[in-house]
């Protein structure tokens, strides 16, 4: 038997399936998406688009505070049509989730933190103009945990320095987390 073989012999010997592992690791992985408006001045020019994200998070388990660091794509089109703005963020968060009963599903949290955005104008006909800047964000949310999955829903406030002035807008995610 080959090594390979006899190391995965050896995990389903000890029961380790995808829930027993989850369970030994304040590691989380996620993947969500939604909804994001513009806000403030962003609006505009911009009508509401969509996002998708994924995440890491760690989160010990006798502590109220994690840290996430996330990935998301956003697309918000042009007021009248003829082009769209792309965000592609990475962001680095503090978590602080409230505690509840120990029988509870629903657990609210606080999210914050700050990251490189890289917001891209592109119009249907002409050059695309891209700037990359730092922003930072905040918002809350909810996890609702059943038999080793969790599903989250939340709201974060986006704000990205750009040349001129700051650009604003708001995400709101659904999405699954897996482990921990």
């Amino acid at each position: 038997m080959s090594g390979f073989l006899k190391a995965v012999a050896v995990c389903l010997g000890l029961g380790l399936s995808p829930a027993a592992a989850s369970a030994q690791t304040p590691v989380q992985f996620g993947l969500g998406g939604g909804a994001s408006i513009p806000t403030g001045t962003t609006s505009n020019g911009l009508k509401t688009g969509w996002h998708g994200l994924a995440l890491v998070q760690f989160k010990p388990a006798a502590s109220p505070v994690g840290f996430q660091i996330d990935g998301s794509y956003s697309q918000l089109g042009f007021d009248g049509g003829g082009g769209k703005d792309q965000i592609i963020a990475g962001t680095a968060n503090v978590v602080y989730e409230f505690a509840t009963s120990a029988e509870s599903q629903f657990h609210p949290y606080l999210i914050g933190g700050g990251g490189v955005y890289n917001v891209k104008a592109a119009p249907d006909f002409g050059a695309s103009v891209s700037d990359t800047k730092f922003g930072i964000n905040v918002g809350a949310g909810f996890n609702f945990r059943s038999s080793g999955m969790g599903f989250f829903v939340e709201g974060r406030f986006h704000d990205i320095m750009v040349s001129g002035s700051d650009f604003h807008y708001i995400p709101i995610t659904a999405g699954v987390r897996f482990g921990g």
